[in-house]
């Protein structure tokens, strides 16, 4: 019998799980399992088994040839929180900027992630959850928006719960029938639709019955007037037809909401894959600009991701616009200290944003995009058309299983499945985990990062690394926010939340300390928008 402490694999909490197994693996092992790499020579042909040697030199002469036909822009790559840990996700984002030299790398946060990140940055300046999900069961008052957490997210729904327990006022907001509401003491079910209108009406009740802080919102905030402006005509008694909710209800709401000491506010799928999602989220992160709840212990606002590591494909640069450690593509210091640390030309690195996962089907349909290296995501499982795929050149795809999308490969690369590999992973809250190897690997199949780096170095980039570890220590290094988060640090303390620039910083358990926000002027931007 044998233990291994893992981190579990269903959402983006990543809480520490405990493997135990007497000869079974079903659970670790996907099915049907790709085991060795395959090649379609023709469209529309049949896979033929091959050796890596031949997989690989195949793929780096097709990449080559549409790189040096059509440019590097015409190469797209993809990365998803599948299997991969960080280190995977770090190297597909210097493959496509240090051998393709293009910024087209995105990952499947960006239909998930992408709204908080954004709403969250452009309010506080940072893109992520300011608070601790641990820390969520000492607030008094939780307002969770468009979230279920027991359906969604187990061990935070204990947390919910704990608070609860403790006198917590739990504020649940959701048009969809919702396991949470069992625990709700105030149940607003909206409808649907109605999530711009309702926010609005929570921000014109702490104005109009003066329940906002206004000695931190002169202080520590900015954009107060336009605020006012525009959420002058979401009266709940106004916008019942909108939100479909009693005005005293909603009033109640706010008032029980403003009059907590402490007062976490947490949204899921229910915002960020509705309709105008980012200023839905700009909205509820004004609300706790308005309270006076960020800052400090037990209050917060952010999302609790649908899927694992989806955080971490973020921190570790997998996006168009910012290099690991949400340091800007357009900053030509940035890029020169990249450039430096791969030993590439600056003048190779491309300085413009690439474009969002969401507009590559249509580049792909009008021929600008002409091959696509895809791992781990399924895009025609998120519903995605099939056309912008088959309309590619050449498709690589790098899976562990059979996917719909594997199916419609050129070329396919079998990888270990993260119980095969070990790494670190970013929790929803910012938290860093290790996991560790828990089953020898089946079939002949590599790691994520040996694939890539493999398929670099025959592209002409040599990039060689003995294990994970070395790609963490690069990662460090290149990124202030997580220097200080050394493999040895994550084994004695489990969970660390960065910023952790130093090696003697023990992390950070919530943001913007002091109330100053990473935005130009140091201050949190209120906002409203119009509802459409």
């Amino acid at each position: 019998m044998k233990k291994i402490t893992r981190v579990c694999p269903y959402c983006g909490t990543e809480c520490r799980l405990s493997l135990v197994a007497d000869n079974g693996r079903d659970f670790l092992t996907p099915a049907p399992r790709l085991t060795q790499p395959m090649i379609r020579y023709q469209k529309g042909g049949k896979f033929t088994p091959v050796t890596w040697e031949e997989a690989i030199r195949y793929t780096a002469r097709r990449l080559n040839e549409i790189k040096n036909q059509y440019g590097p822009h015409a190469i797209m790559a993809a990365t998803a929180s599948r299997e991969s840990g960080n280190e995977t996700h770090f190297l597909m984002q210097k493959f496509a900027r240090a051998v393709l030299c293009t910024n087209n790398i995105d990952c499947a946060a960006r239909a998930g992630h992408g709204p908080s990140a954004t709403g969250l940055r452009d309010t506080l300046g940072n893109g992520v959850m300011s608070n601790a999900i641990n820390d969520i069961e000492n607030s008094t008052c939780l307002l969770m928006f468009g979230y279920d957490c027991a359906a969604a997210h187990p061990v935070v729904a204990r947390r919910v719960i704990r608070a609860w327990q403790n006198g917590a006022r739990i504020i649940l907001c959701d048009a969809r029938c919702a396991e949470t509401e069992r625990i709700a003491d105030l149940h607003l079910p909206l409808s649907h639709g109605g999530n711009m209108a309702l926010v609005n009406a929570f921000g014109y009740v702490l104005l109009e019955e003066e329940l906002y802080d206004k000695a931190y919102v002169t202080r520590y905030t900015e954009g107060l007037d336009a605020y006012r402006e525009i959420v002058k005509d979401y009266a709940p008694e106004a916008t019942e037809h909108l939100t479909g909710l009693p005005a005293a209800r909603v009033r109640q709401a706010m008032r029980t909401f403003a009059a907590a000491p402490s007062a976490t506010i947490m949204w899921g799928t229910g915002v960020t894959r509705s309709g105008q999602a980012l200023d839905v989220v700009k909205g509820l992160v004004t609300l706790a600009l308005l309270t006076g709840n960020l800052g400090r212990e037990s209050v917060g606002v952010g999302p609790v991701h649908s899927q694992n590591n989806l955080q971490g494909a973020c921190d570790m640069g997998a996006l168009p616009d910012q290099f690991p450690g949400y340091q800007p593509v357009s900053d030509p210091a940035v890029r020169a200290k990249f450039a430096h640390a791969w030993q590439i030309d600056p003048q190779q690195m491309d300085d413009q944003p690439g474009p969002r996962i969401t507009e590559v089907p249509r580049l792909m349909l009008e021929g600008k995009i002409k091959a696509g290296y895809i791992m781990g995501d399924t895009p025609l499982h998120s519903g995605a058309d099939g056309q912008g795929l088959s309309a590619l050149d050449f498709l690589v795809v790098q899976e562990t299983a059979m996917t719909q999308t594997a199916a419609m490969a050129d070329v396919l690369l079998p990888a270990m499945s993260r119980a095969e590999q070990e790494g670190v992973l970013t929790c929803a809250d910012r938290g860093f985990r290790r996991f560790e190897q828990a089953t020898k690997p089946a079939g002949n199949v590599k790691r994520d990062w040996e694939i890539i780096s493999l398929l670099a170095t025959e592209m002409g980039y040599p990039m060689h690394y003995d294990n994970a570890r070395q790609i963490w220590d690069e990662i460090r290094e290149l990124c202030p926010l997580f220097y200080g988060v050394t493999y040895e640090k994550m084994g004695k303390m489990g969970h660390i939340q960065w910023p952790c620039p130093t090696l003697d910083h023990s992390g950070t358990r919530y943001l913007y300390k002091h109330n100053h926000f990473d935005t130009p002027s140091g201050k949190g931007r209120l906002f409203a928008a119009q509802m459409q």
